[in-house]
């Protein structure tokens, strides 16, 4: 066994109906006076909320998905303008990879408080969208210093997102299984991940409302999220960041669709990983597995649904082909990218 394995610095609270008194706590452990609070217009009560007894300088709520160059640059020009020392972000994916556009020049430090499974903010991942093309890459100040999860403000979220945002998190344990850096701890953080995914979200979609649920989805996407931070970016997450940013796709129920085909795809050329993944599934296949837990969540099927045109897959072929790390574990070719590409377009079984 020879593997090098690095664990990113960031303090991690659970804590249920206490949001409001823990991010206050983590702002007075940065010793920041200045707050500056990003949150989409739907978050900006909640947000309000969460930051009652916080600092804050300015309120940000213009978040777009795939974070526009554009939006990142009039975010920063307001971050300068009032000379904010820390950011709060209240939200999903979109409103943490604002946060992160902003940390990204400045080194503000950021205390995520996530409403959705995105998993954003335990990556030091950073994404920005310039026309059809979304670049992302990795850099340490990006890294929210602390995360807040509070079950709590997550029991409004609509079943169809919990949905989406959940496959989303489990899409990024199904990666970190043969990331480019994947290591036997990733394996481990991402197997706990499927588990705790698989047990929540049946819970939360029957009752959105069950903090059980809640808070078991929760600790999976977080799980999910650490592993595939250390694991690297794999097939499936450079099929979606290529699709989302060149047909504006919708994130999380692009990843829901995607993430059969691709684990279908390389699981029988993994087969060591594959059995983690039946085990975390309860299952005796991780393909069973998913396919199972797909059907009792009623989970987006079809590219299509979301507005990809048809002629998109033959344009989107190239770009993909370029992205996918080479240690993949079934080769890819123009062939049966194609193939993968045209079955998530029409909603086919993987």
């Amino acid at each position: 066994m020879k593997f090098t394995h690095e664990s990113l610095p960031q303090r991690v609270r659970f804590a249920t109906g206490e949001a409001p008194a823990a991010v206050a706590a983590e702002i007075e452990e940065l010793g920041a006076r200045r707050v500056m609070v990003i949150a989409g217009e739907r978050e900006a009560e909640l947000a309000a909320r969460v930051t009652a007894e916080v600092p804050v300088a300015l309120r940000h709520d213009e978040v777009v998905m795939h974070v526009p160059v554009e939006v990142a640059e009039r975010a920063r020009e307001r971050a300068a303008e009032s000379a904010v020392d820390a950011l709060v972000c209240v939200g999903g994916g979109s409103t943490t990879g604002l946060a992160k556009a902003v940390a990204l020049t400045t080194g503000l430090w950021i205390v995520a408080v996530p409403t959705t499974y995105a998993g954003s903010e335990a990556t030091n991942v950073w994404g920005l969208t310039s026309g059809e093309t979304k670049t992302t890459g990795i850099d340490a100040r990006v890294l929210p210093r602390s995360v807040v999860y509070d079950a709590a403000l997550l029991t409004t979220l609509p079943g169809e997102m919990t949905v989406a945002s959940g496959l989303n998190a489990l899409a990024h344990c199904v990666d970190a299984m043969w990331g480019p850096r994947v290591d036997p701890i990733d394996q481990v953080f991402a197997a706990e991940g499927i588990r705790g995914l698989a047990a929540g979200l049946p819970l939360v979609r029957s009752d959105s409302e069950s903090i059980e649920g809640i808070e078991q989805t929760l600790y999976g996407a977080y799980l999910a999220a650490v592993s595939f931070t250390s694991a690297g970016s794999g097939m499936h997450h450079k099929i979606c960041h290529v699709l989302g940013g060149m047909f504006n796709l919708p994130h999380a129920q692009t990843h829901a669709v995607v993430l059969p085909h691709v684990l279908a795809f390389n699981a029988p050329s993994a087969p060591e990983a594959e059995a983690r993944m039946a085990s975390a599934f309860g299952a005796p296949t991780a393909v069973a597995g998913l396919a199972a837990l797909r059907t009792t969540l009623s989970a987006p099927k079809a590219l299509a649904d979301y507005g990809m045109p048809e002629n998109g897959i033959a344009k989107a072929v190239g770009p993909i082909m370029a992205a996918i790390p080479d240690n993949n574990p079934t080769p890819v070719t123009e062939e049966n990218l194609t193939a993968l590409l045209t079955a998530a377009w029409a909603g086919e079984e993987s």
